[in-house]
């Protein structure tokens, strides 16, 4: 019996994938090929072409110089961006299809620098040794007939094996671009993926040269991370290899020393499960959401500094919410997220034990509008955080809680429904504030308007009527202070 060949598995199912999904790339190579140039789909297209799962983004690389691409390409696609022109890509959109062709190259760090040096190169084969991963150093030479699959470096095996490893000594590799030691993390988390022993001590050995990458590939790095369809491996990574320690070292300082007088849940488990437990009920905010998986990760962050020893036994945790939101904001704004994201995040720490501040369900009409006003945009954000947060392996208190939380949302709705909570406002503005108080604008009007927002969220409506009366005996209270 003949054996299978997995090289032409490979071309037979990344060609027939090709074809349906991306059907431009063998046009855009015949364009390539009439102007005397070759071109290749390389990396994580190809790779994904093999797993059946090709998305719309396509890589290639070629000989031709960027200028070359560049001429190419402006005749045939939608559009093209030579941004990247300096590192050897020209960028193009086609329809839906958005393709990026690099000139073959090789490049490599400077100890200190956090760009890197790009060289162009006259061969396939160097290109596919710089890359980050065997798996992702394969590639489909499509000018040729018919079209070749290379690869030189195992990666159609270690395919089938699941395994990360590097075309090269990992070392070397890392040296080169530091930022390889967090894909490896991202790799495992989206693909499912182990990391080969190798491959794993010299991310441990070599962390500490993440510090030469910049905060925004960082961020962009751990994005992808935390989006993927496993971040729990993908951040068990970091912490393993130490790279958490530098990126995001608020994650492994919640691993919490337990002892047999001082019980209390362990904080790191509690938060990656929060995570997931988040991200299955991610359907309420339309799909996966970075604002929901950043705080269910960061929601305990405070912990570790306000945690106090009781005595006889148990540990407390007071106040952790307030120094958490601040760490979060702290965190983020060192990674460079955006403002809204930061401001987001960091609310719904502040916000996730307001819940379990009113026991077992003595909620108040009051307390609900202010639960819903504080929430503000991410009430439905603060929904999933707070059920996501309510973990615990009494079935019985797991019940209660869930029970409680229902009834919650089920006032919200009604108060909803009665009171338009989301748009809750006094039943004076600023204008009337002062036409009735006979004053101009100052401090006073706004201290007028919060206190009749106070009176608001207390008792519900109070028509014009009452609220001006409501308004004048404060008046009468506060004039002269």
């Amino acid at each position: 019996m003949t054996a299978v060949d997995p090289r032409s598995v490979a071309i037979d199912i990344a060609m027939a994938e090709l074809s349906a999904r991306a059907p431009i790339a063998a046009e855009l190579a015949d364009l390539y090929a009439q102007a005397g140039f070759t071109l290749a789909l390389v990396g994580g297209p190809v790779r994904d072409a093999i797993l059946g799962r090709l998305g719309n983004d396509l890589d290639f690389t070629t000989n031709a110089r960027p200028e070359d691409s560049k001429k190419i390409l402006k005749k045939w696609a939608d559009a093209i961006w030579d941004t990247g022109a300096a590192f050897g890509t020209i960028a193009a959109k086609v329809g839906e299809i958005t393709i990026e062709v690099t000139t073959y190259r090789s490049e490599s760090y400077d100890p200190d620098s956090r760009k890197p040096d790009v060289d162009f190169g006259d061969s396939i084969e160097g290109d596919l040794l710089r890359r980050d991963f065997t798996v992702n150093a394969m590639a489909l030479e499509l000018t040729t007939n018919p079209p070749t699959f290379i690869d030189l470096h195992g990666g159609i095996n270690d395919l089938a094996r699941k395994v990360l490893r590097t075309p090269g000594k990992a070392t070397d590799s890392f040296s080169d671009d530091p930022l390889r030691m967090m894909r490896a993390a991202r790799f495992a988390a989206q693909l499912n993926f182990e990391i080969d022993p190798e491959v794993a001590t010299a991310m441990s050995d070599m962390a500490g040269r993440i510090s030469i990458i910049s905060a925004e590939r960082v961020r962009d790095e751990f994005t992808k991370i935390i989006m993927s369809n496993n971040p729990r491996l993908g951040l068990l990574i970091l912490v393993e290899s130490g790279l958490a320690d530098l990126i995001l070292p608020e994650l492994p300082k919640l691993r919490l020393e337990i002892d047999e007088h001082h019980h209390h849940k362990d904080v790191y488990e509690h938060t990656l499960t929060v995570l997931e437990l988040a991200i299955q009920h991610e359907d309420r905010l339309g799909g996966p959401n970075l604002v929901i998986r950043l705080a269910a990760l960061l929601h305990d962050v405070g912990k570790p500094k306000t945690r106090e020893l009781i005595p006889g036994g148990g540990v407390s945790f007071h106040h952790h919410e307030v120094v958490g939101s601040r760490m979060t904001k702290e965190r983020l704004r060192a990674l460079r997220f955006s403002n809204e994201i930061i401001a987001d995040v960091t609310q719904l720490v502040f916000l996730h034990l307001r819940f379990h501040g009113y026991g077992s369900g003595e909620w108040t009409d009051s307390a609900v509008r202010r639960y819903v006003r504080d929430a503000d945009h991410l009430l439905e954000h603060l929904h999933v955080l707070t059920r996501a947060d309510c973990t615990t392996r009494n079935q019985r208190k797991a019940a209660a809680l869930a029970a409680s939380y229902d009834s919650l949302e089920k006032r919200i709705a009604e108060l909803m429904a009665e009171e338009e909570l989301n748009k809750i406002r006094p039943d004076l503005d600023g204008g009337a504030i002062m036409q009735i108080l006979g004053i101009k604008p100052s401090p006073l009007v706004g201290k007028a308007y919060q206190y009749l927002l106070d009176l608001r969220l207390d008792q519900g409506p109070l028509g014009e009527e009452r609220a001006t009366a409501e308004l004048l005996k404060w008046w009468e209270a506060n004039k002269n202070a």
